[in-house]
């Protein structure tokens, strides 16, 4: 109770209303909205429901695979069976709970987006191509020592997968966007590499690979990006991505077909040479033989489906009569001349 409320009541009153409440016979629940359903909501963390569209990165991730598996195979003589996960929408900590040192961690810039985004790669993949490279049939390793630094020679593998992968990234979202990428540091423990608060979301896809020569030799690259960074572009990820620049063949002939199907739609064209404004009264008591008297506009108003399209020239052509197109009409056009 406000002290401005108090000091209207006096101490008697205070008493008996305070005696009411307490035995109900004094109503508490009358104010307003008393049925509202109030959910909690937390403005400090994102919102995983504005509008990213993991499917257009599920297809790009699958033109990532192609193109990063060739590289493979010409680079480091690497053939990897790789297939993604799909791109899921999860917290920053929840995904390095999951996560056991040593791995290559490698954070970098994906310009023009914000921040900084993350490509992490397990060491079986690392030994798996060093042996692939040196001429041996991909075998793994062990379990590691979780302190076990990668030594120069594993280093250059790494920075040979890295390049491969930036490549294959830039062509896989060529059709969407043009993007350049700088690499910023390199880790062994993921928790040094904080491209995000534990709070934060992240949209992370894993690449799980295993080697055609041993089962045992299995491996992932994960690929995260933070949801901040591909909030500015969601518009973009909405879009259909295509996979191809338009020019084949199939294309072609589906656009020949669809512009022959659209030239033999019907449309209702009509042509109003003037209009007249009267009221109820004077349109009743109009009689044949009655003369109507109106300032004929310079051009006819040609409409196509009750839309107008053009203002028209009416004449005569031969033994028809004739119209010939003076301007063609836009909208906002048309508002302003009848506004």
């Amino acid at each position: 109770m406000s002290e401005e409320t108090a000091n209207l009541l006096s101490p008697e009153e205070l008493e008996a209303l305070s005696e009411g409440v307490k035995d109900g016979s004094v109503s508490v629940d009358t104010g307003y909205n008393t049925d509202a359903r109030v959910s909690r909501h937390d403005l400090a963390n994102e919102d995983s429901t504005l509008g990213v569209n993991v499917s257009s990165l599920d297809m790009i991730n699958e033109r990532f695979i192609r193109l990063f598996r060739l590289g493979l195979v010409e680079v480091l003589r690497t053939s990897l069976k790789m297939n993604a996960t799909r791109a899921e929408i999860v917290q920053f900590g929840s995904y390095l709970q999951g996560l056991k040192p040593p791995l290559s961690v490698n954070v970098l810039r994906m310009h023009p987006l914000r921040g900084f985004s993350m490509i992490l790669i397990e060491p079986t993949v690392i030994f798996s191509a060093l042996d692939n490279f040196f001429g041996g049939f991909g075998k793994g390793v062990g379990e590691l020592p979780s302190g076990r630094l990668f030594t120069p020679t594993e280093d250059r593998i790494i920075k040979m997968i890295l390049d491969l992968a930036f490549k294959s990234l830039r062509e896989a979202w060529s059709p969407l966007m043009d993007l350049e990428f700088e690499h910023s540091s390199s880790e062994i423990n993921p928790q040094f590499a904080q491209i995000a608060a534990e709070s934060d979301l992240v949209i992370h896809t894993r690449f799980e690979s295993d080697s055609p020569d041993q089962e045992s030799s299995a491996g992932y690259i994960d690929l995260v990006y933070p949801y901040a960074s591909l909030k500015p572009i969601r518009d973009l990820l909405r879009s259909r991505m295509t996979g191809g620049d338009g020019d084949e063949e199939s294309d072609k002939q589906w656009r020949d077909q669809l512009a022959s199907a659209v030239g033999d739609s019907q449309l209702d064209l009509s042509v109003t040479l003037g209009e007249l404004e009267t009221t109820y009264q004077q349109f009743s008591e109009i009689q044949e033989g009655d003369l109507l008297y109106f300032r004929k506009p310079d051009f006819a108003r040609v409409s196509i489906n009750d839309v107008p399209v053009y203002d028209a020239e009416i004449g005569n052509r031969g033994p028809q009569t004739a119209m010939r197109i003076q301007e063609i009409l836009r909208p906002k056009q048309v508002e302003e001349r009848e506004g």
